[in-house]
């Protein structure tokens, strides 16, 4: 009997130890899970120090909710606006000289300020502006002596109405150079103030009177002329303004802050082509050179709660875009993202960020070279 009840004891004594360490086992193997969970869910962070972080310029934005503007994208040109250009021509035949003025293309000039002069002195039918002088003075005196001899009725009204339109005739030619002549020839002056857009005669070339000389821009006002497909002609009537981007530059310029306006926009397309023309008018801030092709954001209709970020957020990864969130202060995540719209300035996102998520507007391309050195900063104890 009593061996049956010492076994019993043993038996118990042993059941009870084995169910205890069943349990340690369990919870071990439980907090273990729980803290792989967490090591997965930090695995993929980057630590990027607060000091570091505001050396590199980098900014955040919490994302919200707004309105955008649907948009067409599309290619251009910018062009000088009508009556900021002229056209200087030859007032006479002769060599070109541009001595020593130094006129290129971009030159800022004033109004007259001499351009070049032209001169015929050693063409062999003479020099045109002596020709003219000449025969205006003749001319001059033949019609000086046909009104006295018109006045005592020796010739003819019609004589002397001959004699008056030679003078006249002879009077405009003369008067077309007369006080523009220097030792070099016929000085040309700019009827305007602006720049040299182009130049299309050389020094020693020959002219002709009412050959094109040179161009002249004013560049107040230009126009950007965008080439849009037939297949949005429904969304024209709809456009507002409109973003561009430039190729020297690589900035981008909105029309809002140009005082900028719709002129127009095609209503048929020409022959053999499939797109219409849309132009806008806006003021030129300098830096924008007219005859550049430019890449085009046509801005429509609203489209409300979009969520969207600048482009400076987002970096591109064999045809996927990222951008980079926030975690904490020095706490980092890559999150991939797709995209709708670009208006040039912002991008639509459609999927990848939600409302409240803290992304790096500004500086994502550090905070992505930080993730893929794969150094974190020495002594630093990141915790969550």
């Amino acid at each position: 009997m009593k061996q049956i009840i010492i076994c019993i004891i043993i038996s118990a004594y042993f059941f009870a130890g084995c169910n205890n360490n069943t349990h340690k086992d369990t919870d071990h193997e439980h907090q273990q899970k729980e803290t792989d969970v967490t090591d997965r869910e930090h695995e993929d962070e980057i630590i990027f120090t607060e000091e570091k972080a505001q050396a590199a310029g980098i900014i955040i934005s919490e994302i919200q909710p707004k309105t955008f503007r649907d948009v067409i994208k599309t290619s251009g040109q910018i062009l000088a606006a009508q009556g900021d250009d002229m056209t200087v021509a030859a007032t006479t035949s002769g060599i070109v000289s541009f001595g020593k003025a130094s006129l290129t293309e971009g030159s800022a000039i004033d109004k007259g300020t001499i351009l070049l002069s032209i001169s015929a002195k050693n063409i062999q039918d003479g020099d045109p502006t002596e020709k003219a002088e000449i025969t205006y003075r003749t001319a001059q005196k033949e019609y000086e002596r046909a009104a006295i001899l018109y006045r005592d009725k020796i010739i003819s009204e019609k004589e002397y109405n001959q004699a008056l339109s030679s003078y006249e005739t002879a009077r405009v030619a003369w008067k077309a150079t007369a006080g523009h002549q220097e030792n070099n020839g016929i000085a040309i002056a700019s009827p305007m103030k602006g720049f040299i857009k182009s130049r299309l005669v050389n020094d020693g070339d020959y002219v002709e009177i009412g050959q094109p000389l040179l161009n002249i821009s004013q560049n107040r006002r230009l126009m950007l002329k965008a080439e849009v497909s037939e297949r949005y002609y429904q969304y024209l009537p709809t456009l507002t303004s409109a973003h561009f981007k430039t190729p020297y530059n690589n900035k981008v310029y909105t029309l809002e802050n140009l005082n900028g306006k719709l002129k127009s926009y095609g209503r048929s397309s020409d022959n053999g082509s499939f797109y219409l023309p849309v132009i806008f008018e806006f003021d030129n801030k300098g830096d924008i050179i007219p005859g550049s092709y430019v890449d085009v954001f046509l801005l429509s209709g609203n489209i409300n709660n979009v969520i969207a970020v600048p482009v400076t957020a987002l970096t591109e990864e064999q045809g996927s875009y990222f951008v980079y969130l926030q975690l904490d202060k020095e706490g980092y995540k890559k999150q991939e993202v797709t995209l709708g719209v670009n208006n040039g300035e912002e991008v639509q996102i459609l999927s990848g960020i939600k409302p409240g998520d803290r992304v790096v507007t500004k500086g994502a391309y550090q905070v992505k070279l930080a993730a893929n050195s794969g150094i974190i900063p020495e002594g630093h104890s990141h915790s969550h």
